[in-house]
């Protein structure tokens, strides 16, 4: 008597790649929830709202291309920039402060200058590239 044997099937043609593929998709699923993006989060303004600043409210700050920030026509390090705009928030806490920079600026110190707006709470911030 002659013993039927199964032939074997190829690896495509078993439940295994089906397994492994679900398997897969729950491991990238559980491995995507371990990146963590971190980044600035700032509010933005409504689309169709309008916003009045009064000069005396508003402090400006440039960024010139060597990457030094510029006060009132003088050059301020950040920990100077931070002691203005505290002092200038404790008297009025309406200020808005505006940065504008240089296009040839080095962008670790204005991602400097953004994270330390963004330390000290600052409701009302712009910045623009000249």
């Amino acid at each position: 008597m002659k013993i039927k044997r199964n032939n074997k099937r190829s690896f495509l043609e078993s439940c295994a790649a089906s397994d492994l593929a679900f398997l897969l998709i729950i491991y990238f699923l559980v491995i995507a929830g371990f990146n963590i993006n971190k980044g600035f989060t700032l509010n933005l303004p409504e689309k169709d709202s309008t916003l009045h600043i009064l000069r005396d409210n508003l402090l400006r700050f440039d960024l010139d291309s060597d990457g030094e920030i510029i006060y009132l026509n003088e050059k301020v390090s950040i920990s100077q920039s931070r002691t203005i705009i505290q002092s200038s928030v404790s008297a009025n806490p309406n200020i808005a402060v505006s940065l504008s920079i240089d296009e040839n600026a080095i962008w670790q110190n204005v991602v400097s200058f953004i994270e330390l707006a963004q330390d000290l709470h600052i409701d009302s911030f712009s910045f623009s590239v000249k």
